[in-house]
Order: structure tokens, then sequence, then C-alpha cells
């Protein structure tokens, strides 16, 4: 769900050549998930092998990624480690939708209601331990780098970005904003459209940047006002936030309290709604545990690799992955490969 910052964030529209040569840190859970839900087949089932293994994730994280090598971008994969305590009940909360969203499923196929098998197929998609290694073995193969983070994966962009290891978060939500990113890159993932959440219409899109620095000081507002201030609207670690406060509102609220947060929770009635405190919230978010990284790296793609993995064991079509590949073979051998300190900027 993530954290409803849209109506707040200042953000403007670039082209993707504004991040050519620089490294991007991308929430690698956020992107799958958006492979999984996107890439469909026309009955709105998954891509799968003929051994039942969906397959949309590993075209999704192939082609996007290839793109973004072909645009000079350098992208860097976070994964989600352990996830706090305090987001148990909201990962237990979505597993029940998901599980509801599977019995109308089946209840649509049954009554052939294809609109709605469609719509529940979607919200049943899943990211198991096997997708998240094969995702991993993928990315090897391409010679793109990815992080385990030792906690949240949009903390730990956020964290690369605040070091300097790279020059902007990636997701579609607006997390790593509270963790601290100084940039944070949208609509990465879609190539010029995305689909109407519920719609058969596709929308064009390009992709948004938005600068930490520079919301704070429209909002006037400091990071820690921010956090607050998302927590009064919902967090991943107390979903809805308090009812009848939205974004415009919880602004309001907390610049009228400024950093007196006891006073601003207690007007707000955090107790009333939440069994736990919101410092716990705060401090969870404010101080959540990263891994320092000294170097990121990139390889060289393997080629053979790429297609044995995809086409000999998950049965992509072969002149289609070969093709692709070799386009990238075609663009690494005319550029030289500099440090990294170029591709950061």
């Amino acid at each position: 769900m993530g954290t409803k910052l849209k109506e707040l964030a200042s953000s403007r529209e670039i082209e993707s050549s504004e991040l050519s040569g620089k490294v991007i840190a991308i929430d690698a859970f956020n992107f799958l998930y958006q492979f999984l839900t996107i890439i469909r087949q026309y009955d709105g089932s998954p891509l799968m092998d003929s051994k039942g293994r969906v397959t949309s994730h590993l075209s999704g994280l192939f082609f996007r990624t290839a793109n973004f090598l072909e645009q000079g971008i350098k992208p860097v994969y976070v994964f989600d480690g352990k996830s706090p305590d305090l987001k148990r009940s909201e990962k237990e909360k979505r597993s029940k939708a998901k599980e509801e969203a599977e019995k109308k499923l089946m209840e649509a196929r049954e009554m052939e209601r294809e609109e709605d098998y469609l719509k529940f197929s979607k919200r049943t998609a899943r990211l198991d331990a096997e997708m998240i290694k094969q995702s991993k073995r993928l990315l090897e193969l391409m010679g793109v780098p990815y992080i385990e983070a030792p906690s949240e994966g949009e903390a730990q962009a956020a964290f690369l970005v605040k070091t300097k290891k790279a020059y902007a978060a990636a997701s579609e939500d607006y997390d790593c904003l509270l963790f601290g990113a100084d940039r944070l890159v949208r609509n990465l993932s879609f190539s010029g459209k995305k689909k109407v959440p519920e719609k058969p219409v596709y929308m064009r899109v390009r992709p948004e940047l938005i600068e930490l620095e520079e919301t704070l000081a429209r909002l006037e507002i400091s990071q820690d006002q921010l956090i607050a201030l998302a927590m009064l609207s919902g967090t991943d670690f107390n979903q809805k936030g308090i009812p009848g406060i939205g974004p415009k509102k919880a602004l309001k609220l907390v610049k009228k309290h400024g950093n007196d947060f006891e006073a601003l929770f207690e007007k707000a009635s955090w107790d009333s709604h939440f069994d736990f405190s919101w410092k716990e919230v705060f401090m969870v978010i404010k101080e959540m545990e990263c891994r320092p990284i000294d170097e990121i790296r990139f390889s060289k793609i393997d080629g053979k690799g790429v297609v044995e993995f995809l086409c000999t064991e998950f049965e992509f079509t072969r002149e289609r992955i070969e093709k692709k590949i070799n386009e990238l073979l075609k663009k690494s051998s005319e550029q030289a490969q500099p440090g990294l300190k170029r591709w950061i900027k």
C-alpha cells in the first residue's frame, strides 16, 4: 500500500535519458509485484511454463532491466530482509485479502464472469521464495548487482542514496522519502504506458522525479515531521492511519503542533485506534536497520547463461531472448565500462 504522499510531494516528469549514467537503487519487491500483476495472458492468468511455474516476474525483470541497460541506467535491485514486528499484522491482512480474492476468483470462473475473473486474478499475485531466488539468478547472469537488506528494502535503497552509492531510489510507493532518500523516481518500470486500475484502459506515463529537500521546503516541515504526517494518514506499519485524517489534514495538524509530537498524536487520538504507541512506529521508520555498502559492482552479461536459464529452463521464446541479448552485447561493446564514480554523478 505504501505511504499516501502523492498529493503533497514535489515532483516533475523527466525523460529516461536524464537518468543515463546514474545508479538507481530499485525496490525489487515493488517491481516484481508489478510484473506479476500486469504481465498476464488474455484470460488474466499469469505467464507460465509447461510445468505450471509462473514466469511473469522473469519476463518483466529481464526486459525491463535490459531496457534500463540500453538507456545507460545502472540498476541496483534491493530485496527485502526480515520485516519489523510491527509489519506482521499488515502482512497477515494482505494474506487474508489474497485468500478472499482467490475465493472470488473461483466463483467468477465457475460463473464464467470474465470481467470479475480478470479483476480478481490480479489480486491473487504472490511472490514466493522460489520466485525471488529465480529473480536473483537472472540478475547475476545479466551482470546486474542486487543487495539483500537486513530489513525493509525501501529503507536500504534510501540509504544507498543518502550515502551517495546511488543517485536515486526507484519505487511506486513513497516510503523511500520517509527513510530519507534525497531523490525518488516513480513510473520507471513502465514502458510509456500504465494500465488504469480495474479498467481495460491504458494511460501514457513518464518517469517522475521527486526531490525530498524540495518537498520539505515547500511544505515547510522537517524530515521528522514528514514521518509524523505519514503516520497520521497511514504507513505500512499502521495501515489506514487515523480515520478522517488524510495527507492534507495531517499536514495542517503537523504544522500546528510543530515538534510537539506528544500533543500531536494525543490530539489525533492515536491511542484510541492502535494498541501500540506512536513512538514505536516513529522509531521503526527513523532508525530502520540498513547495511553499509563499500562498492557496487556491475559485471559483463553472460549471454549464453541467460538464454539457457530463460529458454531451456523456463521455455521462453529463444529467438526473442537472443535478439535482446545481442542488442545488449552490442551496446556494451560500443561503450567502455567506466568506473563507478562516473555512473553516480
